[in-house]
């Protein structure tokens, strides 16, 4: 495992973490909240120190499961949570792909923070991510001026932006990184979304911000385990996905063969070393929801890096979006 510097910040993330989101809701078919404590175990033995969840996670389960499975080595791992959704008093709503009701109030972050670390069983956050916020809690001199104040009372060492839920959130993201003092910033971004990725790189650079980079896999089309015949359940939510989704996606996965023709990364490898082909990112959050997966994740960091040619013939297909005349005419022919 390879290790990095949080932008400008005292704190250094495992160049793969964990997205406890999979462990602790139901969204990736994870139910058995024993297996998902012996991933989070398994993850730190392999190197991982980087953890990062959210007290709306299967309703503060995210936290707690982190508190069971790493407690005992709470000094030795970076924990990164989000606040911001009023789970606490809209029980049952926001279902499906539908939101909760957001809070930002000076109030409401101190209790979302102090029953965080009640869950957490610890007495300071590393990070702590406004969780999907908007312009307007971005523009909010209250909520800053809170987080300042939690950072000076030692229960948080940075804050943060975790920009979505999907992806997108350009204005945010820009807005974040040049008027607030934020360590880092979450986005999505990966080998087929690469927008508004690229616009926050610079940014983040020249502003000292360290990017969190989740969903690599491209919500899984990266992983290299899908065909045009793989269905989804009902409750996993890439099955709302237009079928295209899947059959445009394997397409362009084809054309990224050369990525792995010599057999010393996978593809799921291959796109987390593009991720990290960006100085700027601080960590990748795989989506983790088996053994088999974590022990070929955590090693990504290991494997060859991309190469110059293989970044510019990647950035070719990206800008022609991977030619898909050329599919056209060769089913034609």
């Amino acid at each position: 495992m390879q290790y990095r510097k949080l932008g400008n910040s005292d704190l250094t993330a495992s160049a793969v973490g964990f997205g406890v989101w999979t462990v602790s809701t139901t969204w990736w078919g994870i139910t058995d909240e024993e297996y998902g404590l012996g991933l989070l175990r398994r993850a730190y033995d392999l190197g991982v120190t980087f953890f990062d969840t959210a007290d709306t996670y299967g309703n503060g389960k995210g936290e707690t499961m982190l508190a069971k499975a790493l407690g005992d080595v709470r000094d030795r791992v970076v924990i990164a949570t989000k606040f911001g959704y009023d789970f606490y008093h809209h029980a049952g709503e926001g279902r499906g792909q539908r939101e909760l009701p957001q809070d930002f109030s000076p109030a409401f972050i101190r209790f979302a923070l102090e029953e965080s670390l009640k869950r957490l069983q610890t007495d300071y956050i590393d990070l702590y991510q406004l969780h999907n916020p908007r312009l307007t809690a971005i523009e909010s001199d209250d909520l800053f001026a809170t987080l300042e104040e939690l950072k000076r009372e030692g229960k948080i060492r940075h804050y943060g932006v975790a920009l979505g839920p999907a992806i997108g959130w350009r204005d945010e993201g820009l807005a974040a990184m040049r008027r607030r003092s934020i360590g880092g910033l979450q986005t999505i971004y990966n080998l087929l979304e690469q927008n508004p990725g690229r616009d926050f790189f610079p940014v983040a650079r020249e502003q000292g911000v360290g990017v969190l980079v989740r969903v690599p896999h491209s919500s899984g089309l990266l992983e290299g385990k899908y065909d045009e015949s793989t269905t989804f359940a009902t409750t996993d939510h890439r099955s709302h996905r237009p079928r295209e989704w899947l059959t445009e996606g394997l397409k362009k996965l084809k054309k990224l063969d050369f990525l792995t023709e010599d057999g010393r990364r996978t593809i799921g490898q291959a796109a987390i070393q593009y991720v990290l082909a960006e100085p700027g990112v601080a960590s990748v959050l795989p989506n983790i929801y088996d053994a088999e997966q974590l022990r070929e994740f955590a090693a990504a960091s290991d494997t060859p890096p991309l190469t110059a040619d293989e970044l510019t013939r990647i950035a070719d297909l990206y800008e022609h979006d991977f030619y898909p005349e050329a599919e056209a005419a060769s089913t034609q022919a």
